[in-house]
């Protein structure tokens, strides 16, 4: 497993944990990342934050991670099984999507710090289209 698949792997743990501070913690000051609730981005460490601290209140994500590749931008994407539930346990969501992200490795004075620059989700629909879908299938 490659350093940037180790990096991404014990990040998807701490997410599944809960460990907002850890994920954070290794993101670009400017990160720019997906919002796959609403769709578009956030921007910057505070925003993920409370965009994930307001994702906390309404779903439950649980994330697995299958497949670890690099795209021909050196890009690292990862195919990932994600299963969302309400609050009160309840399945709404049961799909694989594709995460992709962009990582910065460390600079000279700290070159095993690595940072997430860039988070992408690939082609597919926000949390809040797969959940109507899946209620009006219902």
């Amino acid at each position: 497993m490659s350093s940037n698949q180790q990096f991404l792997q014990s990040l998807y743990e701490a997410f599944n944990n809960r460990e907002l501070e850890t994920i954070i913690s290794v993101m670009h000051p400017d990160v720019k990342w997906a919002n796959g609730v609403e769709g578009g981005f956030v921007y910057g460490r505070d925003a993920v934050r409370e965009y994930w601290t307001n994702q906390y209140q309404v779903i439950q994500v649980q994330l697995e991670a299958l497949k670890f590749e690099t795209d021909e931008n050196n890009r690292n994407v990862v195919t990932v099984h994600q299963v969302i539930r309400d609050l009160q346990g309840n399945l709404l969501v049961d799909t694989t999507v594709q995460q992709i992200f962009t990582i910065e490795d460390g600079s000279l004075a700290q070159p095993l710090c690595k940072r997430i620059v860039l988070y992408e989700i690939g082609e597919t629909e926000t949390i809040q289209e797969m959940i109507q879908k899946t209620r009006t299938s219902n």
